[in-house]
C-alpha cells in the first residue's frame, strides 16, 4: 500500500533518548498535572457548598447564555482569517471545512493541549490534498498573530490601569520596592540588551548546526508571518483580527453583569476591572493546561484582586468571601464555556464523518488546493 504522501510519519530513531512515552508524558500528563495543582491549590480552602450557592442564586444566567452565544462568532471569524491565509499558499477550503477544523481544534485542546493545532492543520492537508508543511506553517503565522495581538493588548492594559495595579503592588511594600528597584537599575536593561544582542549575534553569526536549524526555524516563522502583510486581503485579515479580540473582550464584559458582586466591581472601577482581567485570563492560555482549567481561574481570581479594597483583603473573613465569589464566577465560566466547546466538538467530528463519507479521498490523489 502506497504512504500518503501528506501525512507525517513520526519514527523513533535507533537507540533515541526521548521515545514515544516521554512525549507523550509531555503533551498529557504536565498539563494535567498544571490543571489540577493549580485547582487544588486554589480550592483546598474553599467550601464548594457555597460557590454552588453563590452560582444558583446570584447569577443571572441570561448574561452567561449571552456570553456563550457571543463565544461562537471568534471561532468563525478565526475561520475566515485562517481561509484568507491558506488562499494566499493556492489552498482554498470551503469556509465550512474551516468552521470544522476551528471547532473541532478547541476541542482537542480539551483533550490533548497543544495538539489541537496540529490536529487541524491535518485535517485541511488532507481534506484538500495539500502539503502539510505549508497548511502548518499558516496555522504557525496564525498563532503568532495572536501572540502579538495579546501583548499589544497587554501593553495597552499596563498604560491605561497602571494606578490600580501599582495601588495593588504597593499594599506590599516588599515587594514594591524590589520591583522599583529591578526597573530602575542601569544593570537589569544592560543585561536585557547583551541578552537580545547576544542572542542575536549568535543566530547571525554561529555556524553549529543545532544553532543553524534554530536559526531556519525561527526565520521560517518569520517568513510565514510576515507573508500576512504581502497576502491579498490583508486589510480583511486586521479587521478580523481586531473583531476576534473585540468579542472576546465582550463577552467578559457581558459575564460581569452575571453577579451582583461584579456588577459591584464594574461600577466601582468601571471598564478598566474587565480589561485587566481580559489580558491575565488571555496570556493564562498559553499556560499548558486542559482547556485552560486552572491558570484560567488562578488569574480571574488576581485580577479582581488587584481591584478590591485592601481592607477588605486584610480579613480572614473578607478574604475567604472574596476568593469564594471569584473562584465561583471564575469556575462558571470556564465551565459553561468548556461544556460549550466539547458539544461543539462533538457536532464537528459527526459532520466531518458525514463529509468523508460524501467526499472520500480517492487512492493516488496528488496535492492540490481541492474542493
Amino acid at each position: 500500500m502506497k504512504q500518503d504522501e501528506n501525512t507525517p510519519i513520526v519514527k523513533d530513531k535507533p537507540g533515541s533518548k526521548h521515545p514515544r512515552w516521554k512525549s507523550l508524558l509531555v503533551k498529557i500528563a504536565i498539563p494535567l498535572a498544571v490543571s489540577i495543582g493549580l485547582c487544588w491549590v486554589m480550592f483546598r480552602d474553599i467550601d464548594f457548598h457555597d460557590m454552588l450557592d453563590i452560582v444558583r442564586h446570584q447569577c443571572d444566567f441570561r448574561y452567561i447564555a449571552l456570553m456563550l452565544a457571543l463565544s461562537i462568532l471568534p471561532m468563525f471569524f478565526r475561520a475566515m482569517r485562517w481561509g484568507i491565509q491558506l488562499r494566499y499558499n493556492g489552498i482554498t477550503p470551503p469556509l465550512r471545512i474551516l468552521c470544522y477544523s476551528i471547532f473541532g481544534t478547541y476541542a482537542v485542546n480539551l483533550v490533548f493541549p497543544r495538539l489541537g493545532e496540529v490536529w487541524r492543520s491535518g485535517y485541511i492537508a488532507y481534506r484538500q490534498r495539500a502539503p502539510f508543511s505549508e497548511v502548518f506553517g499558516s496555522m504557525v503565522a496564525d498563532r503568532l498573530s495572536d501572540t502579538l495581538a495579546v501583548g499589544l493588548i497587554t501593553l495597552f492594559t499596563l498604560i491605561v490601569a497602571r494606578g490600580p495595579i501599582t495601588d495593588f503592588i504597593s499594599t506590599y511594600p516588599a515587594v514594591y520596592r524590589q520591583i522599583a528597584s529591578i526597573l530602575s537599575s542601569p544593570w537589569f536593561w544592560g543585561l536585557i540588551v547583551i541578552l537580545f544582542g547576544g542572542t542575536w549575534s549568535l543566530l547571525h553569526f554561529s555556524r553549529n548546526p543545532r544553532i543553524l536549524r534554530v536559526r531556519k526555524f525561527v526565520l521560517g516563522l518569520w517568513e510565514g508571518f510576515a507573508a500576512i502583510f504581502r497576502m491579498e486581503g490583508k486589510l480583511r485579515w486586521l479587521l478580523l483580527t481586531t473583531l476576534i479580540w473585540g468579542i472576546y473582550f465582550l463577552q467578559l464584559y457581558v459575564a460581569f453583569y452575571a453577579f451582583p458582586f461584579t456588577r459591584e466591581m464594574l461600577a466601582d472601577n468601571g471598564i478598566t476591572v474587565v480589561l485587566v482581567c481580559y489580558v491575565l485570563t488571555s496570556i493564562s492560555m498559553g499556560i499548558p493546561s486542559n482547556g485552560g482549567i486552572g491558570p484560567y481561574q488562578a488569574t480571574m481570581l488576581f485580577g479582581m484582586r488587584v481591584f478590591t479594597p485592601a481592607a477588605v483583603l486584610a480579613s480572614a473573613a473578607g478574604s475567604h468571601v472574596f476568593t469564594t465569589r471569584a473562584l465561583a464566577f471564575g469556575n462558571l465560566l470556564i465551565a459553561s464555556q468548556t461544556a460549550l466547546m466539547a458539544l461543539l466538538g462533538l457536532v464537528t467530528f459527526l459532520l466531518i464523518s458525514i463529509d468523508r463519507h460524501r467526499h472520500p479521498r480517492v487512492a493516488g490523489d496528488t496535492p492540490g488546493n481541492g474542493k
